[in-house]
């Protein structure tokens, strides 16, 4: 369990609190490229971290991510003019350019010192992998940025991937933590005992991962550290002689990946991103590094599928809190453990469930919860190196964020290490670079 004093240095993420200016060093995720589809197109509300601000794409396809506030009468700039390479006010006319300083001033004489002095806050953008990156902090000596982090998905052509989001209502690290916690799949993810008893020795893959997670609840855990998180793997009795690994990543501060993945099957992963500190968005990515996606897999995608949650127009879950996840007691008791329908759904019910903030000091931990506790250790003592005065470094090492995790079978006695080996090339599962 955690202090009420650490799981508030652990959830809050505000300006003036020690995770949120460790938050700050790195890029984060503010909407994907679609939200902002055509230049000069309406701006796009955007909050992150406690701060509302608003993006927009001007005229020559840049990204602007604002304060919404104008300087002059504070009316806001959402209902602006997204015109000529700017966001112009409708309230008297003054503009602002994507870095945040006035275009023009019309009601204001010539002569004024106004016109090389107004400007409202400005954050620097990317895009990289259908998303649009901000970044919030302060610039390094001599006014460097540490680049985007190099996510494999990004890197590859578009055909090769299915990027999305869903909102969460709770806390980024409620979430944040579900993705780390794989022993959970023994029980929320499985279909009702009555089905899970009648077993079949010969079905197929995807089947027999089930059985062996189904039947050893109690995977054991190694972990690996890298210089921009770790990777865990949890190991469970299949058949025989044989051992059942599934791997996830975690990568600093909120990023992680799924392990299921088989070879030859499709990636997944999260960036968990805090909208306030009662809120996240999650956004989603699918990938295969050999293959363009099929429009079959695409179109399952878009209409929910596994991690991938279905939403609405407004990137809300359509299954939610709001309508209890639509939980069907019948299916519960008949056909699955939750009678939830989606891996997702499932997800954000349990963790939603757990309250806007869970309360970390009534918990008790089990052996189980090993990666949980290595995210809580690893991003609580960034924020507070940070807050002495010690920068974090991983933010500048945005090669190693290209990371693969996933599922092998492997003889009873192997390594982890020889497991990430066997598996990736990498006894930490980067891949395209060298081992650092």
């Amino acid at each position: 369990m955690l202090t009420a004093n650490d799981n508030d240095l652990l959830t809050r993420t505000g300006p003036d609190r020690p995770m949120g200016q460790y938050f700050r060093r790195y890029w984060q995720p503010v909407a994907l490229s679609r939200e902002l589809a055509e230049p000069d197109g309406p701006p796009l509300r955007v909050q992150i971290m406690g701060e509302r601000l608003l993006a927009f794409r001007d005229s020559q396809g840049r990204v602007g991510l604002v304060d919404p506030v104008c300087p002059h009468r504070g009316a806001d700039l959402y209902y602006g003019r997204n015109e000529e390479s700017g966001l112009r006010c409708v309230f008297h006319g003054w503009k602002f350019g994507v870095d945040g300083r006035a275009m023009d001033l019309p009601n204001v004489p010539p002569d004024s010192s106004y016109h090389g002095e107004i400007s409202i806050t400005a954050y620097p953008t990317r895009e990289y992998g259908e998303i649009i990156w901000a970044y919030l902090g302060p610039r390094a000596a001599g006014g460097q940025l540490p680049d985007v982090p190099q996510l494999e998905f990004g890197a590859l052509p578009a055909s090769h991937r299915y990027v999305t989001k869903k909102r969460q209502e709770c806390n980024w690290a409620q979430a944040m933590e579900g993705a780390l916690d794989t022993s959970h799949f023994s029980f929320l993810h499985m279909p009702a005992p009555v089905i899970a008893s009648n077993e079949n020795p010969d079905a197929p893959a995807d089947e027999k991962r089930l059985a062996w997670i189904r039947r050893d609840p109690m995977p054991r855990f190694s972990i690996l550290e890298h210089d921009v998180g770790f990777v865990v793997g949890g190991a469970r009795r299949a058949d025989g002689r044989q051992v059942y690994w599934r791997t996830t990543q975690f990568a600093l501060p909120s990023h992680s990946t799924t392990p299921s993945t088989l070879p030859g099957e499709n990636y997944f992963g999260y960036t968990f991103v805090p909208i306030d500190d009662h809120a996240c968005w999650i956004y989603t990515y699918v990938w295969n590094p050999d293959r363009p996606l099929t429009e079959a897999e695409v179109s399952q995608l878009k209409s929910g599928h596994g991690v991938v949650a279905e939403v609405g127009p407004d990137y809300i879950p359509l299954r939610n809190k709001a309508n209890e996840y639509l939980l069907d007691r019948q299916d519960q008791k008949y056909r699955t453990y939750t009678g939830v329908r989606g891996v997702a759904e499932q997800d954000a019910m349990v963790q939603e469930s757990q309250g806007a903030i869970a309360d970390r000091t009534r918990e008790h931990l089990a052996p189980t919860d090993a990666a949980v506790v290595r995210f809580r250790r690893i991003v609580m003592t960034g924020a507070r190196r940070l807050a002495k005065g010690e920068e974090p470094q991983a933010p500048w090492r945005h090669e190693s964020y290209r990371l693969r995790s996933g599922s092998w079978v492997a003889e009873e006695g192997t390594s982890f290490e020889e497991i990430m080996q066997e598996r990736f090339g990498s006894p930490i599962g980067l891949v395209g670079n060298e081992t650092p």
